[in-house]
């Protein structure tokens, strides 16, 4: 099977910055997308930042110009960097990957457990 490992969360002051990692282990032929969403308390889960299957990024609105997502392929890793936090950043944040297992012919959606990521002073 396949584990997604987060890391990186925490509690910081409005206007600061935090680097979210996320690693992908296990019987893992491909990975088809990756990336990063989020829950806030009483929200639906959303869309944060992700690589598509064609490898472009997409972000939402509300992250544009102040998150980046990045990858290392070769350590099946992804990264979310996060400048210019606001509280409403506040929020459970989740890796999702569509991976393609090994001796499998179809990609599995995965996620990671979750990593809390606190803005407020």
């Amino acid at each position: 099977q396949v584990q997604l490992v987060e890391s990186g969360g925490g509690l910081v002051q409005p206007g600061g910055s935090l680097r979210l990692s996320c690693a992908a282990s296990g019987s893992i032929f491909s990975i088809n997308a990756m990336g990063w969403y989020r829950q806030a308390p009483g929200k639906q889960r959303e869309l944060v930042a992700a690589f598509t299957s064609g490898g472009s990024s997409n972000y939402a609105d509300s992250v544009k110009g102040r998150f980046t997502i990045s990858r290392d392929n070769a350590k099946n890793t992804v990264y979310l960097q996060m400048n210019s936090l606001k509280p409403e950043d506040t929020a459970v944040y989740y890796c999702n990957a569509e991976v393609l297992i090994q001796g499998s012919l179809w990609y599995s959606n995965y996620w990671g457990q979750g990593t809390q990521v606190t803005v407020s002073s």
